[in-house]
């Protein structure tokens, strides 16, 4: 039966202690593992260089993929405000993984790298960390999902107060980086929204690029006001990081969908601007975000990845929004201890995102879990 992964996990003001007290949990692992996962607080940004150097001296690991976040997490807790690194070391043989990304932010090297390694028409998961620095990032993702049509990629946005770090054997920035699994390498993903839709969905009738100026042909901004009722309605300031822009994605048979943020309201005019670009004859909704509609949706994606594995997984990674963790679900790691007292007391790490990639593509509000089993 294979083995379980390894994972550290630091807090502290000293890199290399960090480090140290990594190496200690991890024990003797040295040229027992070929593959590392690394994610580490934003305030190790310009130390992460020197980490990475030591953790491959240390372990005599080679491949390490990881980034920085303003919030990282592993087994049932969440790490804010102080300088956190989490390592989880993999027993995945090299020929069943691949690493891109660098630092030439060439594109079309990037996907070559991609096509090369995903030869066959075989489902292959990706995991992928983007820069948001760059406004090229969303289309990157989707030009790797076309180069691969049989990939499903899952992962998420650097989060950081200063350089968007990316793990890539190296370290890089401005681009898109990740790892490619082979079919061989077996996961059970789930998805988590933190949003839940406001009554029915409408019809974008008028829009130009992101303002919404019609659904269903009445003004867009009576359409929002009848949708969110008659409090929120008289007070449009209320509705700031509580209701939201919801995309419902073609053809999905989950009812999934995007939500964005309203970033503008022009009562006069009654136009919403939303952060995408808007399609006439395209599915729209409202969307309310609170605690207990993300709680609900989290046990239910938990309930049904549970029932898809058995036992134990063998490690795990986790990518939520900024917006969720300890905004949502409170101070005590509760986002985290869900996933624990559902599935079970397994190795994992990850980061809080500021955007999330689950099937291909760019989400936000929302949580992606990656079960190895």
């Amino acid at each position: 039966m294979p083995e379980t992964f390894q994972i550290g996990v630091a807090s502290g003001t000293n890199s290399r202690k960090l480090v140290n007290d990594c190496l200690q949990q991890l024990g003797n692992v040295r040229s027992k593992y070929q593959l590392g996962f690394v994610y580490a607080s934003d305030s190790l940004g310009e130390d992460l260089k020197n980490i990475i150097g030591r953790l491959k001296q240390e372990t005599a690991v080679d491949h390490w993929l990881g980034t920085l976040g303003i919030g990282v997490c592993s087994t049932g807790a969440e790490f804010y405000d102080q300088p956190t690194l989490a390592v989880m070391l993999m027993d995945i043989d090299a020929q069943q993984f691949s690493i891109i990304g660098t630092n030439n932010n060439d594109e079309e090297k990037l996907l070559e790298e991609v096509s090369s390694y995903c030869k066959q028409d075989l489902p292959h998961v990706g995991v992928i960390h983007g820069d948001p620095s760059n406004p090229s990032t969303p289309t990157i993702i989707e030009k790797i999902s076309e180069a691969v049509p049989s990939a499903y990629l899952v992962g998420g946005l650097t989060s950081s107060n200063a350089e968007n770090y990316q793990v890539a054997n190296e370290i890089i920035q401005g681009s898109v980086s990740g790892i490619f699994f082979s079919p061989e390498v077996k996961t059970v993903i789930g998805h988590t929204q933190g949003c839940t839709p406001l009554d029915e969905q409408h019809v974008i009738t008028k829009a130009e690029r992101n303002l919404l100026i019609e659904l269903d042909n009445q003004p867009a901004l009576d359409v929002l006001r009848n949708d969110v009722g008659e409090v929120l309605a008289k007070d449009l300031n209320k509705i700031a990081g509580y209701i939201f822009a919801g995309l419902p994605i073609e053809f999905s048979d989950t009812g999934d969908y995007l939500v964005r943020n309203i970033i503008g309201i022009d009562e006069q005019e009654k136009i919403i601007a939303v952060g995408d670009y808007l399609y006439e004859g395209s599915k729209f909704m409202f969307c309310r975000r609170d605690g207990n509609s993300a709680r609900d949706d989290m046990l239910r994606m938990l309930s049904t990845m549970k029932s898809r594995i058995q036992g134990p997984p063998r490690g795990g990674l986790y990518y939520t929004c900024l917006g969720r963790g300890r905004y949502q679900f409170g101070d005590n790691s509760e986002e985290l201890k869900m996933i624990q007292d559902e599935i079970g007391d397994f190795p994992l790490v990850g980061f809080f995102a500021n955007g999330e990639i689950f099937n291909n593509r760019l989400y936000g509000y929302t949580g992606v879990l990656i079960l190895f089993v």
